[in-house]
């Protein structure tokens, strides 16, 4: 008996050893991935199988658990073009999207700027100056609900966006060329700072809040440009993958369409439409069409061509003097995704 016992001692002591060892690596390899719900319990068990004297074991080690932190984080884009007004105008709005990306809800507030340094001209903000657009247009409307911080402020969960309009009155002493910005930020209210910044039980249930990469806000600018006349340009996209779907992968053609149109009375003299080739892509060669006729790739007697003399390949059409009564012109060109 003795001489069994002799030999189970220092069984154990490695075992125990190893016990150890299995806590230690499983608890240092515990992480949270980016975009797991707060408040996911995370847990880790690890098993080790032996023989011990011709006796095959196994042995399990402690389970370690951990709860996900809210991380804080929040984008402001731009959703609108340069903004076209007149001396004068009232309630001409822009249009972005707050989107939290952060892993639970979150509260935002908002904050127009319209004095921003380096612009030709100051919009003023309309009373009240920023609404959600409720009815999704796009354009501010009497069915657009005005924002008061505080009151409604808006609550959005992971991944989710709401659509906001900052509204400001031009002054009447811009002239033509003109810019004039105006700034939308959204921070979060169980607060902002640099990342990393710890709030303890602030987030979903109770858990610490974590400011993430945005550190809890986030801006973008949107442009006024005055001109006598107001021009509607509107770029849209389509994707035809290699496979017969539509799926932005790899060898992916995208068709871009743009369309201009003059909306106003006046001239828009010399108008030329110039769209560089986005950066991972390339241009399908003899795609562009203007109205639906083909123009071609060199720089020769058509309204068109492609222009590398910047080191960027540049679609450029001529589109020449245009009025209202010109209608809608149509320009399409083709890349595909590298």
């Amino acid at each position: 008996m003795k001489a069994a016992s002799n030999l189970l001692v220092p069984a154990f002591v490695w075992m125990r050893r190893l016990s150890l060892l299995i806590f230690c690596c499983v608890h240092s390899n515990t992480a949270v991935g980016a975009g797991v719900a707060v408040g996911t319990v995370i847990e880790n068990t690890a098993n080790i199988t032996y023989d011990l004297a011709g006796t095959p074991l196994a042995l399990q080690s402690n389970t370690t658990t951990i709860v996900v932190a809210e991380r804080i984080n929040v984008v402001t884009t731009l959703q609108s073009s340069q903004t076209l007004v007149s001396a004068n105008d009232s309630a001409r709005a822009l249009l972005f999207a707050i989107t939290n990306t952060g892993n639970g809800s979150e509260t935002f507030l908002l904050a127009i700027d319209s004095n921003i340094a380096g612009d030709d001209f100051d919009p003023v903000p309309s009373t009240p100056s920023i609404y959600f657009d409720t009815d999704g247009s796009g354009d501010f409307n009497a069915a657009d609900q005005s924002y008061t911080p505080g009151v409604n402020d808006p609550n959005l969960g992971a991944d989710e966006s709401v659509a906001v309009l900052l509204v400001n009155d031009i002054p009447g002493t811009v002239v033509n060329g003109n810019i004039g910005r105006s700034r939308l930020t959204a921070t979060a209210v169980t607060g902002s700072d640099v990342p990393g910044t710890v709030f303890a039980n602030q987030g979903d249930g109770g858990v610490n809040a974590v400011v993430g990469a945005t550190g809890g806000t986030a801006s973008a600018v949107g442009e006024y440009l005055v001109s006598d006349v107001l021009i509607n340009v509107v770029k849209a996209q389509s994707v035809a993958d290699p496979f017969g779907g539509t799926e932005p992968v790899p060898g992916a053609t995208l068709t871009y369409t743009i369309t201009i149109e003059v909306a106003s009375a006046g001239t828009a003299t010399a108008s030329v439409l110039r769209d560089a080739i986005p950066t991972f892509s390339s241009f399908v060669a003899n795609s562009i069409t203007l109205n639906g006729v083909a123009i071609s790739d060199a720089t020769d007697a058509d309204a068109g061509e492609i222009d590398s003399s910047s080191g960027t390949q540049t679609v450029v059409v001529r589109l020449g003097d245009l009025t209202q009564s010109d209608g809608v012109q149509t320009v399409v060109f083709q890349v595909t995704i590298d």
